[in-house]
Parts: structure tokens; C-alpha cells; sequence
């Protein structure tokens, strides 16, 4: 991809799959920023990404097969090595073009994730958010999915950063009791980072955390952090507490949630969503994880994800602020998302233009 005209922001880390989707020995395709990449694991695990697309006919790895830990192109049976390079062409005397080199991309395995670097410049380790605490605890409070959505990926940013929308798209098992709606978020901006913040009181506690309270149905205290990272990691953190001795309201002091999300844009038109949560509390129990897995597919399946399709095709343009829209009290959190995203990308550009 030409990165003097990319509409994404290349030189980052973005979710490429699940770390379970990537099974044994098999070849996985996905398309990512416009550019299709075939994935495996070789035989000690580590997982490799390639360009899809043999630099001979153009036919797509992915529909050939495995010799070993290298790739065979189905169309004339040239193969390819783990770092891209032609190590056999079966033609003729077999001489190999200089030029015969498939792109290889940058791979990270952490957290229950495989992470992918799609720009030219060096994989930055460093810059990649420590997301840690999802494998810190018991096997079984934890849960992974993949929610593919026919929206661009900064609908789904916006919608994250902007939780007043609970009280008004959302059931039951979610709500605040319209106590967010009100309110005005504490917004802080911070090396590259943007974070939200509400705290709230309500009578009967939010449904996902009532019953793990000392006193159900009683009033609690409760907060909610939302922290963006380029592209478009969020970090999304709320608990609840009926502990007056408590505070500072965490992760670490509340019956609480960890909760990641996360965007990667196959194209403006589509996006691989990744999601991972994990708790604090009733850590064991596998069959909650699954309800808790099961409750995220249904509001974003049948609530968020709806909405965001509707919103993407009215708009009809990935340019939110060519349409001048209006702004309400919880616009400031995923404004500045879109306006530090943007500033991010436009001087990636300018400096592959002068390099």
C-alpha cells in the first residue's frame, strides 16, 4: 500500500485475528487495510503473515498448500519460504527471479491476539498498549470474539467513547438508569491517548454487576474509563461498589470489568471487530463466561451493530466532519479521537512524501 495516499494509519499495530482462529496447520486469509494476507503458524507455532497474492499470476496463496513451513502458490507450484522469498520454481531449469519475493508483515502474538505492523517503517515493540491484565487472571474469566460489521472502523470507535448511548439504544442488562446521559465525561488527553471517565450513583446497580454485590437491588457507586489508542484499541474499565470506604474507584477496588475493543478496517466499507473481556469476580465459572460472551453478541449484534450500518450508509462518506454535524455534551471524548487519528495519519503521509 502507498502510504503518501493511505486513508489508514499504517505504521501501528492492529488486531489481525484471534490467536485461536490461526489452527495448526492450516492457511487463513483475511483482508486487512485494503490489502489481502494469508496467515499460518509453522511447525514451532510462531505465526507468519504473507502478502495473498503470488507476485507470478497474481493467484492467491491462500488456496494453496503447506511444504513444511513454506507456501506452495496453487497456480504453478512456486514456493515460498516464511520470509517471503521464492526457494523453488519448478519450471524449466528453475531459476528463481530476484524480483520473485512476496511481502512478509511484521507479527506480534500477545494477549490472546495476533497483531499485525502493515506500514513500511520499523515494527515498533514499544508502541503496542501493555493489555495485560486479559491474561493475568484464571482461564475462565476471560472470553474472546470476532464481530465482522459492514461499517467504517471509526463508527465503532465513536460508539465506544460515546457510552451515553445506553440508556437509549440498549436493554435491561446495561443501563444506568439515564444517570449518564446528563452527565458531562471528564476528557484527558495524554501521549497519544484519549480517555473518558463517568462516575455515578444508581438504585437498583447496573444488572451486570448486582448480583455480585453484598446488598442486590441497594445502591451503589459506579465508574466507567474508555481509553483510545491509535489506530483504534480501546480500553474499556467499569465497576461498581457498595463499599463506602472505597475511594478511588478501579479495576481494583469494584466488582468490575475489563473489557477490550478493538477495530481493524478490512476497507471503508468493512470492519473486523475483536472483542476480549475479562472480571474480577465469579472467575471460575465457564458457563458465566459463555453468558458473558453471549450478552456482547447480542448488543452489538442486534443494537450497536444495526445502528452503526445505518449510520455508515446514511452518512454515505468516511469524512464525519465534511457533513458538519451537530455536538452534544458526550461528543468531546470521540472528537478528539477523530481529530488526533486524523493529525496522526496526515503527518505519516507528509513524511513518506519527503522521505
Amino acid at each position: 500500500m502507498n502510504e503518501n495516499n493511505s486513508p489508514y494509519l499504517l505504521n501501528a499495530w492492529y488486531v489481525a485475528a484471534l490467536s485461536k482462529e490461526l489452527d495448526g496447520q492450516a492457511l487463513f486469509k483475511r483482508t486487512l487495510l485494503d490489502t489481502p494476507v494469508v496467515f499460518y503458524r509453522k511447525a514451532d507455532n510462531c505465526p507468519v503473515a504473507l502478502l495473498d497474492r503470488c507476485p507470478h499470476r497474481f493467484a492467491p496463496l491462500s488456496m494453496g498448500h503447506r511444504d513444511g513451513d513454506d507456501i506452495v502458490c496453487p497456480y504453478h507450484g512456486l514456493k515460498f519460504d516464511c520470509s517471503g522469498k521464492c526457494n523453488h520454481n519448478p519450471h524449466g531449469p528453475g531459476t528463481i527471479s530476484p524480483r520473485a519475493i512476496v511481502r512478509s508483515f511484521p507479527l506480534l502474538e500477545r494477549y490472546g491476539f495476533i497483531w499485525i505492523w502493515m506500514g513500511s517503517g520499523p515494527a515498533d515493540e514499544s508502541t503496542l498498549p501493555d493489555y495485560s491484565e486479559l491474561v493475568s487472571g484464571h482461564r475462565n474469566s476471560v472470553g474472546y470474539t470476532y464481530m465482522p460489521r459492514p461499517c467504517h472502523y471509526e463508527l465503532i470507535s465513536d460508539n465506544v467513547m460515546d457510552l451515553s448511548h445506553v440508556d437509549h439504544l440498549h436493554g435491561e442488562i446495561i443501563t444506568t438508569r439515564g444517570n449518564l446521559s446528563p452527565m458531562m465525561p471528564n476528557v484527558v488527553e495524554s501521549q497519544g491517548e484519549v480517555a473518558v471517565r463517568w462516575e455515578w450513583e444508581q438504585t437498583p446497580p447496573i444488572m451486570i454487576f448486582n448480583d455480585f454485590l453484598p446488598t442486590p437491588g441497594e445502591v451503589a457507586r459506579h465508574f466507567v474509563e474508555v481509553t483510545w489508542s491509535a489506530p483504534a484499541h480501546l480500553l474499556l474499565v467499569i465497576g461498581a461498589t457498595q463499599d463506602e470506604s472505597v475511594d478511588e474507584l478501579n479495576y481494583e477496588n469494584t466488582t468490575a470489568q475489563y473489557d477490550f475493543h478493538t477495530s481493524t478496517p478490512e476497507s471503508k466499507d468493512r470492519t473486523h471487530y475483536f472483542f476480549a473481556t475479562r472480571r474480577n469476580h465469579n472467575e471460575e465459572d465457564a458457563e458465566f463466561n459463555e453468558v458473558k460472551l453471549q450478552g456482547m453478541h447480542d448488543a452489538f449484534d442486534f443494537e450497536d451493530g444495526p445502528m452503526l450500518d445505518a449510520v455508515h450508509l446514511q452518512m454515505g462518506t468516511d469524512d464525519f466532519f465534511s457533513l458538519n454535524p451537530i455536538f452534544i455534551s458526550s461528543d468531546a471524548g470521540p472528537v478528539r479521537v477523530r481529530k488526533m487519528l486524523k493529525k496522526m495519519i496526515e503527518s505519516e503521509r507528509e513524511g513518506a512524501e519527503t522521505a
